[in-house]
């Protein structure tokens, strides 16, 4: 059983877990981009309050090109985190955020 596999049945086995989407997501992102963008809208939708979502989610649609999403996601996941009270994630996502937009132009 792959990797991808596993993953598959942890989440069938509990889909309430968060955790094995995530890893799902991390999984397919230097393979199958289009699957990752799935399980990263996915666990977007069924659990907004995962904060590790935001940060590779949001470069995955910098690097597809869908530069409104990855906006949408930053702004999003800093929102999440402030009011998580999450102050490491703030500042890193607010540091790749800004990065982002200088290099944007």
């Amino acid at each position: 059983m792959t990797r991808i596999e596993q993953l598959i049945q942890f989440i069938q086995d509990d889909p309430s877990d968060e955790f094995p989407r995530y890893a799902l997501a991390l999984e397919y992102l230097n393979t199958d981009p289009a699957s990752a963008r799935k399980e990263f809208e996915e666990l977007l939708v069924r659990f907004p309050t995962y904060l590790p979502t935001y940060y590779p989610a949001a470069h995955l649609m910098i690097e597809l090109g869908d530069f409104a999403k990855a906006e949408t996601l930053f702004l999003s996941g800093m929102e999440t985190a402030r009011t998580q009270g999450n102050k490491k994630t703030l500042m890193e996502l607010k540091s790749a955020y800004e990065t982002w937009l200088i290099e944007r132009g």
